[in-house]
């Protein structure tokens, strides 16, 4: 099958009617495309152009070869500006994977926030907590919590999560609220058993860095709203994201312990792929997720 190349070579020769102003057009040297003529004439086993000093003239093989050229350019263009297009206008659809947490707390509103501003813009949100291939599953970017593993994905940063332990004014009623992380060994420790460090193992500070406790308890889930639920039923202390319970602490509805001890803090990242051409609406989209992480860091 015949290059594009050639038949672009050709278009751009007839279309400037001269070799140096075709060789500009396609970035070669003006020897170099009439090679390329000379070279396509030869494979074709026909004369498309008469050349005289003046002027270049199409034989009617080269009129027939011209007519195919110049569909060929027009085909290109067409491509080129419809992928210009979807890079650039604020329309179509986005696709994001987050964990539990993310996605039933900030991002509802960040999303409904977005969508007012381009509501020809669709956004699909998965839920999911596990490592998701973003690539292989063809979504546009994630939001990923705690340490990044080193790959090709660029990363946005858009706060940092701190950690709290908390129970219900219920529980503290009938337990002696902790004073140092020694004394959760009397207390009923609720797990998340969705985090890296282990369910049952708390992070917090210790005089030559952080270092973890052993707790144990009755419950352990791996879902944060049943863990939030449970505490505020007054089972017990759990140890969560602020945001998680950023409302209930305010509210009184839960009280926070050994607020200056807790060590865990992790950031929050909106990952994507890398690519030289990111369209103008996933672009937009992390600039407004960012400015909205922001604009709540105090639940965080």
């Amino acid at each position: 099958m015949r290059s594009t190349d050639d038949f672009l070579v050709f278009y751009h020769l007839i279309e400037q009617g001269s070799f140096s102003k075709a060789a500009d057009q396609v970035g070669l040297t003006k020897s170099v495309v009439s090679k390329r003529i000379t070279r396509l004439e030869e494979d074709l086993g026909v004369q498309l152009i008469y050349r005289t000093t003046r002027k270049l003239t199409l034989t009617e093989a080269g009129e027939v070869f011209f007519g195919h050229a110049r569909e060929v350019h027009h085909s290109v263009q067409n491509a080129e500006d419809a992928m210009g297009g979807l890079g650039e206008r604020l329309s179509g659809a986005i696709r994001l994977t987050v964990p539990t947490i993310s996605g039933e707390l900030i991002l509802p509103q960040a999303i409904a926030e977005f969508s007012a501003k381009y509501p020809d813009i669709h956004i699909d949100m998965e839920l999911d907590n596990r490592f998701v291939d973003i690539v292989e599953e063809g979504f546009d970017l994630a939001i990923r919590t705690g340490a990044l593993p080193d790959s090709s994905f660029i990363a946005r940063r858009l706060t940092d999560a701190h950690w709290v332990i908390c129970g219900a004014p219920e529980y503290f009623a009938r337990h002696k609220a902790p004073a140092n992380s020694a004394d959760l060994v009397d207390h009923n420790c609720l797990a998340y058993s969705y985090q890296e460090t282990g369910a049952t193992e708390w992070l917090f500070k210790g005089k030559s860095g952080p270092c973890t406790v052993k707790v144990k308890g009755n419950f352990s889930t791996n879902n944060a709203s049943a863990l939030r639920k449970a505490a505020l039923f007054g089972q017990g202390l759990v140890y969560v994201p602020k945001v998680l319970v950023a409302e209930d602490l305010q509210a009184g509805t839960l009280v926070e312990v050994l607020q200056h001890q807790v060590a865990k803090c992790l950031g929050i990242y909106a990952v994507y792929p890398y690519t030289r051409h990111q369209p103008a609406k996933v672009k937009l989209f992390i600039e407004h997720l960012y400015q909205c992480y922001q604009g709540h860091k105090d639940k965080f």
